[in-house]
């Protein structure tokens, strides 16, 4: 999983919550209701979620856990796979060696 560089994080949260704080100061202003919905969007292809609250929650908290501690709660812990393994089905014989 490739996780988006924590600056670039942490700039485009910065940007979401001032727009938002703009946005709930006038909100009948169409061009800042625009502006903060782009920054929603944007900071939702980065984070990989589908509203912006959520993907600003997980900036947050992506910013707080780092790299390593937010794939381990993103992916949980990884599973171990049983692997069986079988030879060849008795009485045959691969013809490579022929």
């Amino acid at each position: 999983m490739l996780l988006p560089a924590r600056a670039e994080v942490a700039r485009q949260l910065r940007r979401y919550r001032a727009w938002e704080r703009v946005m709930l100061a006038s909100p009948a202003d169409l061009a800042v209701r625009a502006t903060f919905e782009d920054s929603g969007y944007t900071l939702c292809v980065l984070m990989g979620k589908r509203c912006a609250r959520e993907a600003a929650e997980a900036a947050e908290h992506y910013l707080r856990a780092g790299q390593a501690g937010y794939l381990r709660e993103q992916l949980g812990r990884p599973r171990r796979r049983r692997v069986h393994r079988r030879g060849p089905p008795a009485g045959r014989r691969s013809r490579a060696g022929l």
